[in-house]
């Protein structure tokens, strides 16, 4: 069962790897669980202290990602949200409390971003060619563009205490953009409620890590060169018990007339980005709110990006491809992350 990409641009099982390093004989032993989920995989790596039932954790993970995907899939025309966007009225439709929390951190973001993440943009990303059934070959004219917009916005959503009700009947909601975080992050949950503390939880690249490994070292995450010939590191990171997620522009876009169209949609605009930032990498408690911010400032733009980032005290770090080569901004609170050699 798959969850459609909502043109967000997400790196999946690239931006970040786990930096593994060797323990010594002696250390306690890290059980590693997989599995897939949201149209990718998972994986979790965990140190089991409290001898638990490691079979029986794997199927209580299996269960939670299942009901994720349930109530959050695109694909499955019967999940919650399918049903949602099927409601061809303005009536109120109830939603379970997983899909409104994860509306209500949308819609938070979509104001913290000043509408930049917005989860009603699919139709737009389908016209521009980058969605689920389509393949991108030319510029839609402006004409198709601004009418495929006027019906696209959160404005036109509205969150109540137990749903939710859309001003635009055909509104089209796609949570993806921070679906998969929300999944790290229940998983996170789960494990932490069964007291397991030492633990890295990734869905399609999207990460939270808690304690340390089993040989006492922190986590150490790789973050990759935005580069599509090799595999580099740009930067070797340790989060500390948090979240990270990074968004980026270069692996999936099309070309037409020597311009280059990502498939990263502006919604303001209602076309593909066109600045020099390529990668955004987010570290933030909350691996569903890591994965928003992430694509939000990675369709702003470096200044915008960086604006915001500083504004709200965010731990962010952005690569442009300034002449040929990358360089690094990074906020206050990201330095601390990184691994000076």
């Amino acid at each position: 069962m798959k969850m459609g990409d909502s043109g967000k641009t997400k790196f999946f099982g690239f931006i970040l790897w786990i930096w593994l390093l060797s323990g010594c004989s002696q250390a306690p032993i890290e059980t590693h669980l997989a599995g897939h989920t949201m149209g990718t995989t998972y994986n979790v790596k965990f140190v089991n202290r409290n001898d638990l039932n490691e079979q029986k954790l794997h199927d209580d993970i299996d269960a939670v990602l299942v009901k994720v995907n349930e109530l959050m899939s695109t694909y499955d025309p019967n999940s919650e949200l399918s049903r949602f966007n099927q409601w061809k009225s303005e009536a109120p439709f109830e939603l379970s409390s997983e899909t409104l929390k994860v509306m209500q951190e949308a819609k938070r973001l979509g104001e913290l971003s000043h509408g930049v993440l917005d989860v009603t943009v699919g139709p737009l990303v389908n016209l521009w060619g980058f969605g689920p059934d389509a393949k991108p070959e030319k510029r839609p004219s402006e004409q198709t563009v601004a009418e495929i917009k006027a019906r696209t916005g959160l404005d036109k959503l509205t969150l109540l205490d137990n749903g939710a009700q859309k001003s635009e009947i055909d509104l089209y909601v796609d949570l993806s953009t921070i679906a998969k975080g929300y999944g790290v992050d229940v998983v996170a949950e789960l494990l932490d409620k069964k007291g397991l503390h030492d633990y890295l939880v990734e869905i399609g690249g999207e990460m939270r890590v808690s304690g340390r490994k089993a040989s006492g070292t922190e986590w150490r995450i790789a973050v990759e060169k935005p580069v599509t010939v090799e595999r580099a590191v740009q930067e070797i990171i340790s989060i500390g018990t948090n979240a990270i997620a990074t968004s980026g522009d270069y692996r999936n876009y099309f070309e037409e007339d020597g311009v280059r169209y990502s498939h990263l949609i502006d919604p303001r605009t209602g076309a593909p980005i066109t600045h020099n930032l390529v990668a955004v990498t987010v570290v933030h408690p909350s691996s569903m709110t890591a994965d928003g911010l992430a694509t939000a400032l990675i369709v702003m733009g470096k200044e915008e990006a960086l604006n915001v980032a500083l504004q709200n005290d965010l731990a962010v770090l952005m690569i442009t491809r300034e002449n040929g080569e990358f360089k690094e901004y990074t906020t206050p609170k990201f330095e601390p992350f990184i691994n000076r050699q």
